[in-house]
């Protein structure tokens, strides 16, 4: 694969283009054999999901007004520090729809900071998870005791149900991912996060059949990202479901899974059906990344699940760095019983305190045993 790039990048460009998308086939889809052997260029991956304890979203994590490359270059700092080398990282459509030039700006210095940490985030465009009315400018604070209390979809429920909205859906795409196609600084785009969940009970505003507008959009939105010609892969991660057996997958799966560079799901189990998990997409014969797992109260811990991904070679992604504004160190259960006048036993997400101490000694130490790359942190 690096072998064919480095030839194109002697030709002018539109052979380059063809002599590209004819390596890869028809839809432009990395072969497993491409995708093996951009895997085997990379470390063992290890990171978490990354919100800036100062962030309670992607807005406040990327808007003018509340990006904080100080806090950024603080918390990556300490990951890098325990040996993880990515993050994967939530941007949202509508601050490209604000402002295309000034969110580039602003995801440039995020990955030079990231860089600078030798951490390359995986990039996730669109997600359908908690609200799904989001609204530019100031956020509400967090609501007392509750995981993730502010959370918002990309895109929303009214955009994504707009056929009109779907130019300026496909023109974010496409302007992201062209503008870093190229970019060795950054491990991937994640096409959707969870794009068949909801929860209308909850949130009465999700779209009215949410599940196949995406059916139809996720394809769309793979397409768009590799008119860009990215060098990076594209994935988007399956995470409930039957995955050992096609003619029990649900239509999204399926799409995930056909779609997909590297393949990369979710899993908030215990050690046993974690491993089960990795067995039933090995068959696939793509490199696996786990990118979300780790809730302590529902048996997903690093104890149980980081050994168990190395013995496999999969990436590990954890969900949280530092506790903040996102409070997902609440368990999911907090919405029904929020935390207000007791803590949970344990905390569910989060590797560091807010006095960015780690929540649990050993953990950190076995992410640097696994890892062998992190260092002693100083006052631990």
């Amino acid at each position: 694969m690096m072998r064919l790039r480095t030839v194109l990048m002697t030709l002018p460009l539109c052979m380059a283009q063809v002599m590209f998308a004819a390596a890869l086939g028809t839809n432009g889809r990395w072969t497993p054999e491409q995708a093996k052997t951009w895997y085997a260029q990379q470390p063992w991956l290890v990171g978490a999901n990354y919100v800036p304890s100062d962030a309670i979203n992607q807005f406040e994590m990327f808007q003018a007004e509340t990006f904080n490359p100080a806090l950024n270059d603080k918390e990556l700092g300490m990951a890098e520090a325990i040996g993880m080398n990515t993050m994967r990282v939530f941007l949202q459509d509508q601050l490209w729809e604000q402002d295309p030039e000034g969110f580039k700006k602003r995801l440039d210095a995020f990955l030079t900071i990231a860089a600078k940490h030798h951490i390359k985030p995986l990039l996730v465009l669109f997600d359908s998870c908690w609200d799904p009315l989001p609204k530019l400018g100031p956020q509400h604070p967090p609501i007392p005791g509750i995981h993730n209390s502010g959370w918002v979809q990309s895109p929303g429920a009214v955009e994504l149900a707009d056929p009109a909205y779907e130019p300026k859906l496909k023109a974010y795409v496409e302007g992201v991912v062209g503008a870093f196609a190229k970019d060795d600084r950054i491990l991937g785009w994640d096409i959707w996060n969870e794009p068949d969940n909801g929860d209308a009970s909850r949130f009465p505003a999700e779209a009215v059949h949410k599940t196949k507008l995406i059916e139809v959009m996720l394809p769309k939105a793979f397409a768009w990202a590799r008119a860009a010609h990215p060098t990076q892969p594209l994935t988007s991660g399956v995470w409930n479901g039957n995955w050992s057996d096609p003619a029990k997958e649900s239509p999204m799966t399926k799409i995930q899974l056909a779609e997909s560079d590297v393949i990369t799901f979710h899993n908030y189990d215990w050690p046993e059906g974690f491993e089960a998990r990795i067995k039933e997409l090995m068959p696939l014969g793509r490199p696996i990344i786990c990118t979300e797992y780790m809730a302590r109260g529902a048996g997903s811990t690093f104890d149980n699940s980081l050994p168990i991904a190395k013995k496999y070679n999969v990436g590990a992604i954890n969900w949280g760095l530092v506790a903040g504004k996102t409070q997902t160190y609440f368990p999911w259960d907090s919405w029904q019983k929020p935390y207000v006048l007791s803590q949970p036993t344990v905390w569910f997400h989060e590797v560091f305190r807010q006095d960015d101490k780690p929540y649990r000694q050993h953990e950190v130490d076995l992410i640097r045993q696994l890892t062998g790359r992190g260092t002693a942190m100083a006052g631990n």
